[in-house]
Formats: C-alpha cells, structure tokens, sequence
C-alpha cells in the first residue's frame, strides 16, 4: 500500500507542470512600484514636455526681474551710478538695478543654453526636467529676497541686504575683489594640491608597507583629529612669511582624509588579484600601480572630496586671521565696517568658487573611473 502511494505523487502533491510563458507576458503585467520610486524612462519623455520645463525654469527668473522692474522702490535707498571700465576697453555707466538686471539675464540665457544642449541627450533631459522645480522656486526666492532686502527693507539692515545691494560691492571695488580672489585661488591651490600629494603617498606607504603602518598610522589618527587651525600659532612662528603658514594648515587640513582613505583603499584589495597577478609574473610595482592604487582609486577620490571641503573652511579662517589678501581677509575688514553687502558678495563668490572646483574633482573621477560604468549605478 505504502509503495503505491508513493508512486501516486498526486495523492501527496500536486503535480507540477512547467509551461512557457508568452514573451509579451512580462510587459503586459502592470507596474507595481509606487509611482514616486518610478524613473520615469527617457523616451516618454515628449519634446513638448520638455520645452514646457525649459520655460518653467525660466519663468522663475522672469517674475524676479519683472519684480526688479516694475515693483516700486518704497524704501528710501540711495540708487548709486558707476563708472564700469572693463580692461580699459569699454566704458559705461552702470547702478545696482541694472546690474541686477544683467545678471538675472545671464542667468536665464545660462539656463536655456543647458536646456538646448541637454536636449539631445536622454539622460540630461531627465536631470534637467527633474531639476525645473527647483531652479523656478530660486527665481520666486530672488524676487521676494529683492523686494524684502531692497525695495521696502522689511528684512533686517544692514545684515541682510538685497541682491541688487550684494552686486554694489562689485561695482564699487570690482577689481579689488578679483585681486583678493586670487589670492584665495592661488594659496588655495598651493596648500590643497600639496595635501592631496602627499595625503596619497602616505596612504600608499600605510596601506602597502607594514612597518610604515606601525609607526605612522598612530600619528595620522592623533594629528587627523586636531582642527589644522590649531597649528596656526606653530605655523606663524616656524614659516617665514603668512602665505606659507596658511599654505602650511591647509596642507594639514587636505593630508588627514586623503591619507586615511587611500590607505584604507589599498588595504582593501582583494588578495585573489594579487595571486592571478603573482601567477602572471607580476612584479612588486605592478601590483602596487596596476593592481593596488587603482582598486583604491574610489576611496582616494572621497578623500579628496572631502578634503575640498576642510582646506577651504581653512583658508578662509586662516585669510581671516593674519593674511594681507583673499576672500577671508575681504570678509574681515567689510564686516569692521558693517558692510555686509560686501560680506555677502564674498561668500556668493566663494560659493562658486567651490562648486566650480566640486565639478572639476568630479570630471577628473568620472576620466578616472570610466571602466566603472555600467558596473557602478
């Protein structure tokens, strides 16, 4: 009884039969993934949808010069003229309001120029249709920043001035703000260059070399935590002039967290590419250029994002304490002077400053790590 029952595989289960689905099974079946998790697919994308986000986006920048423009000067503000002489070729008169103007201009010709050219590109068009919200309520910010801050000086004078008011600084003293801007660029680059060199030769020589992980990983844990500004009495008094003290903490400020991740970067590679590289006849150099460094090539670039970001916190407190130039030093002497629409142009400047140089690391990563498309979302 037993054995039949057994042979009778319907009296225990059911059978199973397996039958191919039709291929157009899988499309027909609906979507079940909550409409906000959804990516919306590059080809339904329509060119009339587009074109209505590229003028979303501009809108936002239109209703703030319509503002500019047509909303009354209520408060009493001094509207100041300017002689502008542009590499003593062009000369012409200029006040805050038309210079708003220009920018607000600029600003939409910009827009649309990246409207155009993301156009043609599937993945630009979905970056740039996601991001329309967000440009049109900066251009609603603007006007009601200028109508508050300058047209009825309803927010609080004179901290907190309008955008017409922060340009003013630049047609007072424009060339004097692009010396200072150059000085920040330039001891920046010594100071953050020099860091992000040696930062990868030391995390090179811990990750690889055990002996130098023994005796100087310890040191790179206690120094990485001590703020670079603290040194600044040490520095002042050891470098022989204050460009070189400053160059010196930024130096501290970018050595700290490229080291440690390069390191941790090579310590992470996986043995089984030594071996296949070992069995291939590979020698010492190879496995640390061709094997070792670019495994570690994702943490080396984190590192050196994030040590953007410490060396120029360090350069403006360092060009706030002691420097005879640069965007800190401006920052300083305007706020003695309680002209903080000179203290806002400067952070504006610095602002872009670093997004111009965030871009310019993440350019060089996206060269860099090229062989990682596809594998990496």
């Amino acid at each position: 009884m037993s054995i039949n029952l057994l042979k009778n595989r319907s009296i225990l289960a059911p059978s199973f039969k397996w039958r191919r689905l039709p291929q157009n099974s899988i499309t027909a079946r609906p979507n079940t993934l909550p409409a906000d998790n959804r990516i919306l697919p590059s080809h339904h994308i329509s060119n009339a949808r587009y074109l209505l986000s590229v003028l979303f986006t501009a809108s936002g920048l239109l209703l703030a010069q319509l503002a500019n423009w047509y909303f009354p000067q209520l408060a009493e503000v001094e509207i100041k003229t300017y002689e502008i002489n542009l590499f003593e070729v062009v000369h012409f008169k200029l006040n805050i309001m038309g210079a708003y103007s220009i920018v607000l201009f600029g600003m939409i010709f910009i827009y649309l120029v990246i409207g155009i050219y993301s156009y043609f590109n599937s993945d630009r068009r979905i970056k740039y249709l996601q991001r329309a919200p967000f440009r049109f309520v900066s251009g609603i910010g603007l006007a009601l920043w200028e109508i508050l801050g300058t047209k009825t000086l309803l927010l609080p004078q004179p901290f907190f001035p309008g955008p017409s008011r922060i340009l003013e600084a630049l047609l007072m003293e424009g060339g004097f703000v692009f010396e200072n801007t150059l000085y920040s660029l330039r001891l920046f680059t010594a100071g953050f260059v020099s860091g992000v060199v040696i930062g990868v030769v030391t995390g090179i020589l811990i990750g690889w070399f055990p002996k130098v992980y023994y005796w100087v990983y310890p040191v790179l844990k206690i120094t990485g935590v001590i703020p670079a500004v603290a040194w600044m009495p040490f520095a002042l008094t050891l470098f022989p002039s204050p460009f070189l003290a400053a160059t010196f903490l930024i130096v501290i400020s970018a050595w700290f967290p490229v080291a440690f991740l390069t390191a941790q970067g090579i310590a992470s590679t996986q043995k089984v590419y030594y071996e296949v590289a070992k069995t291939l006849g590979a020698r010492t150099s190879f496995l640390v250029f061709r094997v070792a460094i670019p495994n570690a090539m994702p943490h080396i670039f984190t590192g050196i994002s994030t040590a953007n970001a410490y060396a120029f916190t360090t350069l403006v407190i360092s060009e706030m304490m002691g420097q005879p130039g640069g965007l800190g030093y401006y920052i300083n002497a305007s706020r003695v002077w309680s002209a903080y629409y000179k203290v806002f142009a400067a952070i504006i400047i610095m602002a872009i400053l670093f997004s111009l140089i965030m871009w310019g690391i993440g350019a060089i990563q996206r060269w860099a790590l090229r062989w990682q498309r596809g594998l990496v979302k």
